[in-house]
């Protein structure tokens, strides 16, 4: 049975710019389709699912713009007209632009508008078109969900301040950091769940990677595209061997890596060869590069953790953030040694949101196991615990809670 959430991620962008197109109101459109997608789940688990649940969904969410839009009674009975199933041999012109084409990138870029600062485009991309869930948001900024929520209700307030009428980028390029990091954070979600039984949603995942590609289809000249397609290529090769046929995770360090995908491999790498010697080079790419290093090692002992640690100086330099730190440390970890990696560490533990995260406290525990500190790693790992959310990641610190309590007795 297809659900509300189901539907949401896949006609949401297609209702929203037909309705752009029409009314020109964003936040009133987005709140339209909501309503719709509501009215949904109240008739479809009865009624069934339309042979066009599109059409369906955008005649609903039309009828509700018009009914707050317009107050004369004989004009709205009108505009009802055009809408109502009474006609089904006649097909508007907004459904018959729906069913030709893939309107997603244009709804992402629309709310990629620069009014907003960038979090918010990123935060309201998220929600209103890629279909994350406030909770899945939160998890990704590192913050509680309750204040991801009035991010996204600030968000639509700098919308009602600038008269709720976006206006479409002057250019093909102008919104692309903003839609980047929103397909990037998109990915991450799916690739990592915040919390659940499962370790990866792999809807949300195809979804990103298939907005990538018609991303790097409108726009094949720009470098940062490719980046970012490989990236997420290289990254779900790796998928297969994340998790045991139990479910449970199974660390980069100890994976099988007979079980990648070659295919999204060489995909991924061609990409990145093809990039890197076009342009200057950029966040995208360097990740790229990062993850193709780590995509062709044989072994996580046969790794070139000395080229991985070089390109995470380069990616700190040009755009330095919490997670890179994190991910740079490890590498220094290798190369320089765990006392290196925890110096690195240290001023993350005074971050409000990453302290919130399970992910630097289990990234410091072996770190400081490796160093002679049970006791402190033991530490790290139980914190690390408390704060998972996800369920084989919390079974598999818990497995290193129990190996090193039974070492300590």
């Amino acid at each position: 049975m297809t659900t509300s959430e189901d539907v949401w991620r896949r006609e949401t962008p297609h209702i929203l710019s037909a309705l752009m197109r029409r009314f020109g109101d964003f936040a009133a459109c987005e709140d339209a389709v909501q309503e719709a997608l509501f009215e949904a789940s109240q008739q479809w688990p009865t009624k069934g699912v339309p042979d066009k649940p599109r059409g369906w969904l955008l005649r609903v969410a039309s009828r509700r713009l018009i009914d707050a839009k317009r107050q004369d009674s004989a004009r709205l009975e009108r505009e009802r007209r055009v809408f109502t199933r009474d006609r089904p041999n006649q097909t508007s012109i907004a459904e018959a632009v729906l069913e030709n084409r893939d309107a997603s990138l244009e709804v992402l870029a629309l709310c990629c508008h620069p009014s907003l600062s960038p979090e918010a485009q990123v935060t309201l991309a998220l929600r209103a078109v890629l279909g994350l869930s406030t909770e899945q948001i939160a998890a990704l900024y590192f913050i509680p969900t309750a204040t991801a929520r009035q991010k996204i209700s600030r968000a639509k307030s700098t919308i009602d301040e600038h008269g709720r009428h976006f206006p479409r980028p002057d250019t093909e390029t102008e919104r692309l950091p903003a839609m980047f990091h929103a397909l990037y954070l998109m990915y991450t979600a799916g690739h990592c769940r915040p919390n659940g039984e499962a370790l990866f949603d792999q809807e949300v995942t195809d979804e990103a990677i298939r907005l990538a590609r018609l991303l790097h289809a409108a726009l094949p000249d720009e470098t940062e595209t490719a980046g970012l397609l490989a990236l997420m290529l290289l990254s779900e090769a790796r998928r297969p061997g994340r998790r045991t046929s139990a479910g449970e995770l199974v660390t980069l360090r100890n994976q099988d890596r007979k079980r990648w995908n070659s295919t999204l491999i060489s995909e991924g790498v061609s990409l990145l060869e093809a990039a890197l010697p076009a342009g200057p080079v950029g966040v995208n790419q360097l990740q790229a590069a990062i993850s193709a290093v780590h995509s062709e090692a044989a072994t996580w002992e046969k790794t070139d953790w000395a080229q991985i640690v070089e390109l995470y100086s380069m990616l700190a330099r040009i755009a330095p953030s919490p997670a890179v730190t994190l991910n740079y440390a490890v590498a220094v970890s290798e190369v320089h040694g765990p006392r290196a990696a925890l110096e690195m560490l240290e001023p993350l533990l005074a971050d409000k949101r990453m302290s919130r995260s399970h992910r630097l406290h289990a990234v410091r525990a072996p770190m400081l196991e490796a160093l002679g500190e049970p006791a402190d790693a033991l530490t790290a790992y139980r914190t690390a615990s408390r704060l998972c959310t996800n369920v084989p990641e919390q079974r598999y610190i818990n497995a290193q809670i129990t190996r090193l309590s039974a070492g300590a007795d």
